[in-house]
């Protein structure tokens, strides 16, 4: 039996992120998680939100890690993690499930930008119209980072895989737009992240 993995930043961010995304979420009855990683914020937030369903997913790597979390935790609303791939085909999948939501947090920058833009791409296409896209990260603005930390963490990623790197968010309203999603939001968070809603157009 494998230990549960822990995600210190997780354990540190859950709670804001759950104060800023639960009064998007008081209408919606069923969120897909792309990118659930531990699987700490599917239960902290599973729990947080009973009305609603919670489906966590990550590549097949991490279920197993993912499904620590979730039997331990024994909630209703949060079944069996399933496995996502923004590489594979899966728009057809998950699309079959209806979601009034997607959430995702910290993926865009360990993404390549081809991927990123997959990702927009099966977002709008799963969502229906008014249901929203919660996408949680460092972002830039216009090229410009929000903090010398953030700088830091870009040069970090892009030393260590090019193809990863903070994304700005002028180029994610480009994707955005071209899944037929809009910015309805962007909300400061702590340690120079934000919380960006987008809303899918009718």
């Amino acid at each position: 039996m494998m230990d549960k993995p822990f995600s210190p930043s997780s354990q540190e961010n859950q709670q804001p992120i759950l104060e800023v995304i639960a009064p998007w979420l008081t209408a919606a009855r069923s969120v897909l998680e792309i990118g659930s990683g531990t699987g700490q914020h599917g239960v902290h937030f599973a729990a947080a939100m009973p009305h609603l369903r919670w489906q966590c997913t990550d590549v097949p790597a991490h279920l197993p890690g993912i499904r620590c979390w979730i039997e331990e935790a024994g909630l209703a609303n949060l079944p069996a993690p399933m496995a996502l791939d923004v590489d594979d085909d899966w728009i057809d999948t998950f699309g079959s499930a209806g979601y009034d939501a997607i959430y995702s947090a910290n993926t865009a920058h360990i993404m390549s930008l081809a991927q990123v833009e997959r990702l927009f791409h099966g977002v709008g296409a799963l969502l229906p119209s008014d249901g929203l896209f919660l996408l949680y990260g460092p972002f830039s603005v216009d090229g410009r980072h929000n903090s010398e930390s953030n700088a830091r963490f870009d040069q970090m990623l892009r030393l260590n895989d090019p193809l990863s790197g903070v994304r700005d968010l002028r180029e994610l309203e480009g994707f955005g737009r071209a899944a037929g999603l809009g910015l309805a939001d962007e909300i400061a968070m702590p340690v120079n992240n934000r919380t960006l809603v987008w809303r899918r157009r009718s």
